[in-house]
């Protein structure tokens, strides 16, 4: 399944949660979820209070939530709706705050420099477990590689991860504690 098979069918799934149970939602006036063009701040204030009152114990509040933030609902600089139990405002401000959270998370999934000292490592632990001398049918069998050039290989690698690691440390500030 692809990640836009995925994202499709997770709408699907919180659509039918919230028609399954949000009796709340369909038993209240539809228009208290959303300010009129012409209603005073006085007016929407208090529906919007009687509208994030109904949100507040909702079973489905948190499916309704992310279906609010995958349709991209609310702005920052209108206040003009309520939908699981936040302003338009916050739900832009929690949209803003999950597109920080992911970018965050994207750019470690592209963390070359990690995925490189993870397979050094790896590969480090391998030469250092390996024995020179292979047994075939009972009888030792030399390696074409001797002692001299394992351990050259090995402090080679070690080196490499040392380098990695002085500078990720310097980049975060972490010299200082170290």
């Amino acid at each position: 399944m692809t990640s836009t098979q995925a994202r499709h069918t997770r709408r699907a799934v919180l659509q039918a949660v919230l028609d399954a149970g949000a009796r709340r939602c369909i038993d209240a006036d539809p228009d208290i979820w959303f300010r009129a063009d012409d209603e005073s701040d006085e007016e929407w204030q208090a529906r919007r209070t009687q509208a994030i009152r109904l949100c507040t114990g909702c079973p489905v509040r948190a499916a309704c939530e992310e279906l609010a933030l995958r349709d991209g609902d609310g702005r920052t600089d209108a206040d003009d709706m309520v939908r699981a139990g936040l302003t338009g405002p916050e739900l832009a401000a929690v949209r803003t705050a999950q597109a920080v959270r992911l970018a965050a998370a994207n750019a470690a999934d592209r963390d070359t420099e990690q995925r490189e000292l993870h397979d050094l490592v790896a590969q480090v632990q391998r030469e250092a477990a390996s024995t020179l001398d292979r047994k075939a049918d009972g009888v030792r069998v030399p390696t074409a590689r001797t002692q001299a050039e394992q351990n050259v290989l090995v402090h080679m690698l070690t080196a490499r991860i040392r380098e990695i690691r002085t500078a990720r440390r310097a980049r975060t500030g972490w010299e200082v504690a170290a």
